[in-house]
């Protein structure tokens, strides 16, 4: 079977699926592993080393050739309706965001898995895609925040005085919000942290930050993720962190419910009572944003509420590719991962028993198999057409 691993197109993306590591991993399953050319320059891999680990360097990767695709972004359309049928793609698909791609590919017949839905159990961390790239952009978006502060993170005690330490507010305490705190606080910053989940505030103290206790935190949903709050919970929770956030320098707010827009966290008028100089750091400004205002991939500068100073409002995007190394080695591991369960002696096997299997499965044989996904098409495609609520192509569909 022929494996592609395309160089990804969508602007400001430097991440590969494959490493010539990983490419010694699926070389080993029976696989013929076809790099297109330059496709892991910018995380350091040049065409020669994937030569090297046994990989055939293509100009350009033809998909309708290939036997299986692995993937960063989410495929384009065009690209779902050039595979042939039965192919197999494996990366991130955004389905609730990317519906017309996943229309396409399930038209055309195409076995697809999403790695924003395996499973979260221990048998799959080493699958665990959105654990491993959040832990890079957790990391990053501190620094982006220490770059922009006009001040030190740390305490500094000199002869001409002083400095005091700055003090970071991290919203959200998931695997980017730890690593957030974990980072702010090995740079020296007094962290605080707030989570709507009850069961954070030990992993909080663990990386060393002081968790802000509010009386909303009661909103964990399955796999330890969090669920989306009543309005009337959301408006409590921004009245009782508005002081917290005007006391901060830096604020960085993480918080995502998959499958959702982001949670409004944080006000424009919380955003000006901050101290002039005042730093913030939108982690998903991308699915709608936690701060009023964010413009994914820009700084928006918003003047303080006393009028001496402004507020730098960074809307990050492509936060892990802003590390394509490290990303790219955690990912292709990921990729690796799953398709050792979906791939025995170069053929594509699956155990369809297997809740890995099962759960990261988004279309097969023409069908949606991830259910909401699978309503949500329905509810959009027009009367006759398109796909039933339980995925599978309604007669006459196209």
């Amino acid at each position: 079977m022929k494996l592609g691993i395309a160089r990804e197109r969508r602007e400001g993306e430097r991440r590969v699926a494959a490493t010539p590591e990983t490419v010694r991993q699926l070389a080993g399953l029976g696989l013929e592993v076809l790099i297109e050319s330059r496709a892991g320059l910018e995380s350091g891999h040049p065409d020669e080393a994937y030569q090297d680990a046994g990989a055939w360097i293509v100009d350009t990767l033809d998909p309708g050739n290939l036997d299986i695709l692995a993937h960063v972004r989410p495929l384009d359309p065009d690209t779902a309706r050039s595979l042939k049928q039965g192919a197999v793609t494996v990366g991130l698909a955004s389905p609730s965001s990317e519906l017309s791609t996943v229309r396409a590919l399930a038209e055309t017949g195409v076995t697809s898995f999403s790695l924003e839905l395996v499973p979260r159990i221990s048998r799959a961390q080493s699958m665990d895609a959105l654990t491993s790239q959040a832990l890079v952009a957790g990391y990053r978006c501190v620094l982006e925040a220490a770059t922009r502060l006009p001040r030190f993170f740390p305490l500094y005690m000199t002869a001409a005085g002083t400095i005091p330490p700055a003090r970071v507010l991290v919203l959200g305490a998931g695997v980017a919000g730890l690593q957030a705190i974990g980072t702010a606080k090995r740079l020296g910053a007094r962290v605080s942290a707030n989570d709507i989940r009850p069961a954070s505030a030990d992993e909080v103290a663990s990386m060393g930050g002081t968790f802000i206790r509010l009386d909303v935190e009661t909103a964990e949903a399955s796999g330890g993720y969090a669920r989306e709050l009543s309005a009337d919970r959301g408006a409590l929770q921004r009245e009782l962190l508005a002081p917290h956030v005007a006391a901060a320098d830096v604020l960085v707010t993480t918080a995502a419910v998959p499958g959702r827009r982001a949670p409004l966290l944080v006000t424009l008028a919380m955003v000006q009572a901050m101290r002039p100089g005042s730093v913030v750091v939108d982690l998903a400004a991308e699915s709608g944003g936690n701060v009023e205002g964010v413009v994914a991939g820009e700084d928006t500068v918003i003047p303080t509420a006393d009028g001496r100073g402004t507020v730098t409002l960074v809307g990050m995007k492509d936060a892990a590719s802003a590390l394509p190394a490290d990303a790219s080695r955690l990912y292709a591991k990921n990729v690796a991962s799953l398709l050792e369960l979906l791939v025995r002696d170069g053929a594509f096997a699956p155990d369809w028993e297997d809740e890995v299997v099962a759960g990261s499965c988004l279309t097969h044989d023409g069908a949606v198999r991830h259910g909401p996904t699978a309503e949500a098409l329905a509810a959009l495609a027009p009367e006759g057409a398109g796909f039933a609520a339980d995925g599978s192509a309604k007669e006459g569909a196209n």
